[in-house]
């Protein structure tokens, strides 16, 4: 059986990017006859609160958005991740990191074409006696593979990533305690038998990072599909910084079935942009009919 997830982070009302990989990722499933889990992304937990999370409970029942079942949040699973931690740590895989921010963002450290910069294994060697000698909190990295990761991307198509060139040893652990996205991730869906993973293209290259550590931690890989982003009109990313485009403004305006067919017209799944309720549109829904590229969307007046 397909399950499929939405994992969203609590840190404000949703905006129409977050509803729209919410959309895809519900029809997907739907179509399917699959599972729908919802799960909280909260480990930065002094931007996230229940308060958020519960506005996002309600604005997806408003659209009509149901799910399955709802996982602990991530907030929650501090000693499970501890679990995956230490049997990182049993590889021999993990070393502390003493790496400074400013350090890692010299102008001499390698970058990728994004400004991503690739971490060059500074601390990777460090003896005994230099560890003792630094006098703060290190960061954990886990050691990758000179080796190269591929998927077939269900909207972007095939996408490969080396990631000893392209990334770097991967911190999993904060120097503050708190795991990272790319850890929590990957427990949270192996742990929930996740087998669809949809969401924004800004994350196709979490992907190879994450079917690194499903190998370590014998987890299947799930299938992936990173969705177009939504762009306003002037090119601008939406985000949650466009008030006026978050659920709480929309819905004073719209009703749902008027969001979900502006989404689905601009995303190529409908002709024309009349309202649509999702369970009608799961029932013709086709992943090939998906646009892949930027979305520019034009939200009307009223």
């Amino acid at each position: 059986m397909v399950v499929g997830r939405f994992a969203p982070t609590p840190s404000g009302r949703m905006h129409l990017g977050n509803v729209f990989a919410a959309l895809i990722a519900w029809l997907s499933v739907r179509s399917q006859g699959g599972e729908m889990v919802l799960r909280m992304e909260d480990l930065d937990t002094l931007r996230t609160s229940d308060a958020y999370a519960r506005l996002l409970r309600q604005d997806l029942a408003w659209l009509g958005l149901d799910y399955d079942r709802e996982t602990p949040p991530q907030s929650t699973r501090s000693e499970t991740y501890d679990r995956y931690f230490d049997r990182l740590m049993e590889m021999g895989l993990l070393y502390p990191c003493y790496c400074t921010r400013s350090q890692l963002h010299s102008v001499n450290a390698p970058h990728l074409s994004d400004g991503t910069y690739v971490y060059p294994g500074t601390c990777r060697n460090l003896t005994p006696q230099a560890r003792r000698a630094m006098n703060r909190a290190p960061a954990w990295r886990v050691v990758v593979p000179d080796r190269l990761w591929s998927l077939n991307d269900r909207v972007q198509g095939r996408y490969e990533l080396n990631l000893a060139k392209d990334c770097g040893d991967m911190v999993v652990r904060r120097a503050d305690g708190v795991y990272v996205y790319q850890l929590a991730v990957t427990v949270d869906d192996g742990e929930a038998g996740v087998t669809e993973v949809v969401r924004g293209m800004d994350l196709l290259s979490s992907a190879p990072r994450q079917m690194y550590l499903q190998e370590l931690f014998g987890f299947p890989h799930p299938q992936y599909a990173h969705v177009p982003m939504l762009l306003a009109p002037d090119g601008r990313r939406l985000s949650k910084r466009d008030r006026d485009l978050d659920l709480g403004e929309l819905q004073k305006r719209f009703s749902p079935e008027a969001i979900i067919g502006l989404l689905a017209h601009a995303a190529g799944l409908i002709d024309r942009p009349a309202p649509i309720g999702a369970a009608e549109l799961a029932k013709e829904f086709q992943w090939s009919n998906l646009r892949g590229d930027s979305i520019y969307l034009n939200i009307p007046n009223s």
